[in-house]
């Protein structure tokens, strides 16, 4: 894998720390942070500042039925969560979505295929596969999208974006993805809103595709 030069901003992952990002973006960043040092660090430091933080609050009285009651649940037995490792090149944080399976790839056209990973009020997220050469619609954007690559690259008006590199369009940015030559683009892309297709075909076929 070479080195990955694009990063979760700060206030990303300040947000994540804290547990205050939507669900569908966390994915994207605890998928970023298996693969990159320098983030897994930076988390880290946020961790421990808020870990101090926590230390300095001042205590607060509580009632002695609320003690109870919290007691009381934590004597209640608790189920184990499943523990996915990473498979291939799928992190950790997809496996756990894809419940240790496979993607459900569907076919968007031209090559282009989606697996939905979760779709909430808050957003949605999924893995997007582009074949080498292929382009995705040029688009802009009623949000935020993260997208972080997974196997391959791809470039676009910005740049270029290989394996841990992670992409965040927002409503001022118009792109047209393009797989780059060698092994098809694999992305994992979350969004809090539609895209913004500018050619009718995309915009029609958009409600189908939940994109």
């Amino acid at each position: 894998m070479s080195a990955i030069t694009h990063h979760i901003p700060d206030d990303m992952l300040a947000a994540y720390a804290t547990g205050t990002l939507p669900h569908p973006f966390a994915m994207v960043v605890a998928a970023h942070i298996s693969l990159c040092s320098e983030c897994r660090a930076a988390l880290g430091a946020y961790h421990v500042v808020g870990g101090a933080l926590l230390e300095r609050a001042k205590d607060v009285a509580v009632s002695s039925g609320l003690k109870s009651n919290l007691m009381a649940l934590l004597d209640e037995p608790v189920e184990p969560e499943p523990v996915y490792d990473a498979q291939g090149i799928y992190p950790g944080p997809v496996m756990e979505a894809l419940k240790g399976g496979s993607p459900r790839w569907r076919t968007l056209g031209m090559g282009v295929k989606q697996s939905i990973l979760s779709e909430t009020a808050g957003g949605s997220v999924r893995l997007l596969y582009i074949p080498a050469g292929q382009a995705v619609p040029d688009h802009s954007h009623n949000g935020l999208e993260l997208t972080l690559v997974l196997q391959g690259s791809f470039s676009d008006e910005t740049g270029r974006f290989g394996v841990g590199d992670v992409e965040i369009g927002d409503e001022d940015l118009e792109h047209t993805p393009i797989a780059d030559a060698g092994d098809a683009c694999i992305c994992l892309a979350a969004t809090d809103a539609p895209l913004k297709f500018n050619a009718f075909m995309p915009r029609l076929l958009q409600p189908l595709f939940r994109i």
